[in-house]
């Protein structure tokens, strides 16, 4: 891809230290932005995501940048959301009394609730339940890591799940939205076969 052309969006929380050196290592040109324009006039970008539902959500409306992710889903661009950067795909939260999200998936996001110890935090197989480019060469039984106290149950666009105290959405994808609960930058062969599949296709 050339410079600048793939936005990682920099809304003022996140785990972004290990996404950056994640895409460093592959050599991959990009931009850490937190202006909307930026990101709308990108040709793919990647929402990282770290904390809480309704901050991340008031961070990316302070900034604008919750309508730069609506244009560039609904231009058909490359969308990868990470953790809370996927949970704010959906339409709410109910973490610390509810929060509205961007609503690109409908759907809710609840705390666990017959987990074992809350949050997840760990290692935990993945079982794959749909096609997309997006999971190519992902297998169910491969490994990702997460941490993270909150998950959506169900969704349409599951494309493989995880169990923990019940099964819960791993990764998501529909058409040019791409989203995992889990960090791929964190989860070695998994995730870098994820993010080797969507740096593809926004290329």
């Amino acid at each position: 891809m050339d410079r600048k052309r793939l936005a990682v969006i920099d809304y003022g929380g996140g785990n972004i230290g290990s996404l950056v050196a994640s895409l460093e290592r592959r050599g991959v040109a990009f931009e850490l932005t937190a202006d909307p324009e930026r990101v709308v006039a990108a040709d793919a970008a990647i929402l990282p995501g770290d904390g809480a539902f309704g901050a991340t959500m008031d961070a990316l409306r302070e900034r604008g940048l919750d309508r730069a992710v609506h244009a560039v889903a609904g231009a058909g661009k490359p969308f990868l959301g990470i953790c809370v950067g996927m949970q704010v795909l959906f339409a709410e939260s109910d973490e610390f009394g509810g929060a509205e999200g961007l609503g690109i998936f409908p759907g809710a996001v609840r705390r666990f609730v017959d987990a074992p110890r809350v949050p997840h935090m760990g290692w935990n197989d993945l079982t794959v339940e749909g096609e997309h480019p997006f999971v190519a060469g992902v297998h169910t039984g491969m490994f990702a890591y997460f941490l993270h106290s909150y998950r959506v149950s169900e969704s349409d666009a599951l494309v493989a799940s995880a169990d923990y105290g019940g099964r819960f959405a791993a990764i998501v994808a529909r058409d040019n939205v791409m989203a995992t609960q889990f960090h791929p930058e964190k989860s070695q062969h998994t995730g870098g076969l994820l993010l080797d599949n969507f740096l593809a296709l926004a290329a």
